[in-house]
């Protein structure tokens, strides 16, 4: 089943791959990986999560049918090389990419699991495993507990779009606005959740140790 993003979503896609496929690319720099090791980091981060969704959609995953998303991690791969002594500095236009990408990832998410006709139970899910996933596999694949799992609000920021995108739907509410509100409710929720330290409490068994 065909699924193309309107034109402003590419461009959103360009930049949201970009963010994250240099936030992996960054992460195994920080590891010492060597240079394909690197790449193949900022790879998984960009379309991991895209990839899983497609999966368990029973289609082909969105990046075997065009280079784009390969070639994009290659950029970042380039930047980190070429701006490495200058990217602390670069953090916070980082995040903003990260958070607009995640929103982005999340949406389509949504989007195309209910153009395979399924329910939007299933959608909410499938948008926060699009948004989320990538930063999974990448903390795995450079050995770290998965950051999602243990600070801030990041995947329950997919999961409330997915909720503000269901009332929307349930509205009659059009296409794009639905998707736009949706989105902004993503970005809004990471941005409060890093401003103002929100995360969840954490689940803690009587005796353990503290970190």
């Amino acid at each position: 089943m065909p699924f193309e993003l309107p034109t402003f979503y590419q461009i959103l896609d360009f930049i949201g791959t970009l963010a994250f496929a240099i936030s992996g690319t960054r992460l195994a720099a920080a590891k010492h990986f060597d240079l394909f090791g690197a790449y193949v980091v900022g790879v998984t981060t960009a379309i991991g999560g895209g990839t899983m969704r497609d999966v368990l959609l029973g289609t082909q995953p969105f990046w075997m049918t065009n280079p784009f998303y390969l070639v994009c991690s290659g950029i970042a791969l380039l930047w980190v090389v070429v701006f490495r002594k200058h990217l602390v500095r670069q953090d916070n236009t980082w995040f903003l990419f990260d958070t607009i990408g995640l929103a982005l990832f999340t949406v389509v998410g949504f989007e195309k699991t209910l153009a395979f006709g399924l329910p939007m139970w299933c959608a909410v899910i499938m948008g926060a495993m699009t948004g989320a996933a990538g930063g999974i596999l990448r903390d795995v694949l450079i050995n770290e507990v998965p950051l999602i799992f243990r600070k801030e609000i990041y995947a329950l920021a997919c999961v409330l779009g997915g909720v503000v995108f269901a009332l929307c739907h349930k509205l009659g509410l059009d296409h794009n606005t639905t998707a736009v509100v949706a989105g902004a409710s993503v970005i809004t929720m990471r941005l409060l959740a890093v401003k103002y330290h929100l995360s969840l409490p954490k689940l803690k068994v009587e005796g353990s140790k503290e970190e």
